[in-house]
């Protein structure tokens, strides 16, 4: 589940919550940004996708082959996971992170980030692994952002003195340039735009949650949508580049999160539609049980033709992990399992933002809980999570158009597979 701060409530008024600091610093496999679309001049490649089991990250072929877990030789490094990946489709940055500096008597706000990251480059077809961002080093703590296109520069998450900002670098670490100034929020949700040249985002800040685009130095920013007691989350462009996609949830009448509506916004800020209606779609995922919980947020995303993939609520559906908004959150989950007061599911849906007509790809009796669709690069495939009520999630394919379903895997010793996350490969 992915909790964020309220919209109206300053990030700067204390350390922002353990999430939403997860989040903003790239370590939540929601966030984490991959080259998308083949180009015409492509020599012929193969789409898979990387998807995450226990606390593992592991890459297979859309057809269920290859699949394997990563698994890297490098002294002192506790956790790896992957973020941005090459426009080749072979070459991916990896984060590593030391032994956590925080613990019992050592608070979280605290001493985190002191806690000692460190990036690669892992090229997926030869194997080799090679730090990158090491000159200049501007804090012990930074996770990568956002890969430019055509270019050698990065966006990074640097964290000094518990306050996050994006900077700009060239992938050595040299020559560093502010994309954010400190203190104005936390900027997250990155996606680049098609022609490379725009970067779309949400800034969590003094005014809640809001959507901007800018160029890729940070310049020129444009507000795409904004408004007290709305959260927009989430961004990804239209394959025309014009309209950003985000959703809208309304804390107020939501304190956990649950629901929200999808939205689109054009590019130059002129204009802001919301597509669904009565919070259909499903943001904050919750699934297992006890002693196997999990989640993360919810985003619609695009298809090559234009259309918009998300989970749609069935009527009257509620989810077994029952927000507690009474007490305090103290673990950044803050529910109560509730599986006798479960009902419904949810399905994945196809979305025309020309005139919101929605067609349902997915469905299933007794109701189930689909999830976090994305189309496979080519367009021929559509992978998405499946849970029963109170069971970790397993990743499905199913063809563009709903037919053939099919399981790909339930990850290590069937404990739950979830963030299926395409890549377009050589």
């Amino acid at each position: 589940m992915h909790q964020h701060a309220q919209p109206g409530a300053s990030p700067r008024a204390g350390f922002p919550s353990r999430r939403e600091f997860l989040a903003a610093a790239g370590l939540l496999p929601i966030l984490a940004a991959f080259s998308g679309r083949p180009r015409a001049d492509d020599a012929p490649r193969r789409a898979r996708f990387f998807f995450t089991s226990q606390g593992k990250t592991a890459l297979v072929n859309a057809d269920g082959t290859g699949l394997r877990y990563f698994h890297f030789d490098k002294p002192g490094q506790a956790t790896w996971q992957p973020g941005p990946a090459f426009p080749d489709g072979r070459r991916v940055i990896f984060l590593s992170m030391e032994p956590r500096r925080d613990g019992p008597g050592r608070p979280f706000s605290e001493y985190y980030t002191q806690t000692p990251t460190h990036l690669w480059v892992h090229d997926l077809e030869t194997g080799s692994l090679d730090e990158i961002c090491t000159k200049d080093r501007l804090a012990p703590f930074e996770t990568p952002a956002l890969l430019l296109a055509q270019s050698d520069r990065i966006l990074v998450q640097v964290v000094r003195k518990n306050v996050g900002q994006l900077f700009s670098m060239h992938l050595d670490g040299t020559d560093p340039r502010e994309f954010t100034r400190a203190g104005e929020g936390l900027p997250y949700g990155l996606s680049l735009s098609p022609d490379g040249r725009r970067i779309a985002f949400h800034l969590a800040g003094p005014q809640g949650y809001q959507v901007w685009t800018s160029d890729t130095d940070g310049a020129n920013r444009v507000r795409v949508a904004a408004q007290p007691g709305h959260l927009y989350f989430g961004t990804s462009w239209s394959p025309d580049g014009k309209w950003i996609l985000y959703v809208d949830c309304q804390p107020a009448e939501d304190p956990g999160h649950d629901w929200a509506d999808v939205c689109v916004g054009r590019a130059d800020g002129s204009e802001h539609r919301v597509l669904t209606s009565g919070k259909s779609m499903w943001f904050a995922a919750t699934y297992g049980d006890p002693k196997r919980r999990g989640g993360g947020s919810n985003v619609p995303a695009w298809t090559r033709d234009g259309s918009i993939l998300f989970p749609r609520r069935l009527p009257g559906s509620k989810v077994p992990w029952e927000y507690q908004p009474q007490r305090p959150d103290v673990d950044h989950f803050n529910r109560d399992f509730k599986p006798d007061l479960a009902r419904g599911g949810t399905e994945i849906c196809r979305l025309d933002p020309r005139d919101a007509r929605v067609t349902v790809l997915t469905h299933s009796e007794p109701p189930l809980w689909d999830f976090r669709a994305s189309e496979s690069p080519d367009g021929k495939s559509i992978a998405f999570c499946r849970a029963k009520t109170g069971e970790a999630p397993a990743i499905w394919l199913m063809d563009a158009d709903g037919t053939n379903p099919r399981l790909i895997t339930r990850g290590i010793d069937d404990g739950g597979a979830d963030h299926p996350r395409w890549l377009w490969s050589a």
